[in-house]
């Protein structure tokens, strides 16, 4: 039976972690894990999670990372699925997600929908992130380009998880390698449908391209601290 992991690196996520929760577990099915690998939280994230007392729940506590990177790393890494998908702590999985992504994998090795861009009240911000940035594969136009990939919106296969990890440890983000990485080797499926609500708000610490801070000199050194390193793996 095929087995899907889903990976979420928490940190004093208690206000959303519940509805996000809720969201996955609906949709997975016994033999399915949920990864929660947690940096430290000081609120009340873990007693919510135990709450649940829910067996496919898997938690790594007492981290101590200080970086999402490598939170989300430490969760992948004991992943045991034949089907990966990354999970923010305060989004919320759409009705139907999975029975849409997953039949995809017959063809495709990495998985990629749109999602809507909502506040912390969950109003629509934008209607469909990949409108927003015009989103298509290709290499050169997404290392160059605001890129489509979101890292709660990605599903993959093991062999790519094989392929990323370990983490180099100066990229600027793990969605973005993960994804410059698949254009490079693996192929990849566009899923022009909503299929998350992509939670923006003060707390976040992630953060897509299209809402980077950064000026320009430090976009393109993003950009080049994810270039070298992938050269590297892709030649490995």
């Amino acid at each position: 039976m095929t087995k899907i992991s889903i990976c979420i690196a928490t940190c004093n996520g208690e206000k959303y972690i519940e509805s996000q929760l809720d969201s996955i577990l609906s949709q997975i099915i016994e033999s399915s894990e949920v990864i929660i690998s947690d940096d430290c939280s000081t609120d009340k994230t873990l007693q919510i999670i135990d709450s649940y007392k829910d067996p496919r729940i898997v938690v790594l506590p007492n981290q101590n990372f200080r970086n999402p990177i490598f939170n989300f790393e430490n969760a992948l890494k004991y992943s045991q699925g034949d089907y990966i998908l990354l999970a923010d702590q305060d989004d919320i999985w759409m009705p139907g997600r999975l029975d849409k992504m997953i039949p995809l994998f017959e063809n495709y090795d990495l998985v990629v929908s749109d999602c809507r861009v909502v506040n912390e009240n969950l109003e629509v911000l934008t209607d469909s992130y990949f409108a927003s940035v015009g989103a298509r594969t290709g290499f050169l136009r997404n290392l160059v380009r605001t890129s489509p990939y979101i890292g709660c919106c990605m599903a993959f296969k093991r062999k790519v998880l094989e392929k990323a990890l370990p983490f180099p440890k100066n990229i600027p983000m793990h969605d973005f390698w993960i994804a410059m990485l698949s254009e490079c080797c693996f192929k990849i499926k566009l899923i022009y449908e909503p299929l998350l609500l992509y939670r923006r708000h003060s707390s976040s610490v992630s953060f897509t391209a299209s809402m980077n801070p950064n000026p320009f000199h430090k976009r393109i050194l993003y950009r080049i601290n994810t270039l070298l390193p992938l050269m590297k793996r892709v030649l490995r």
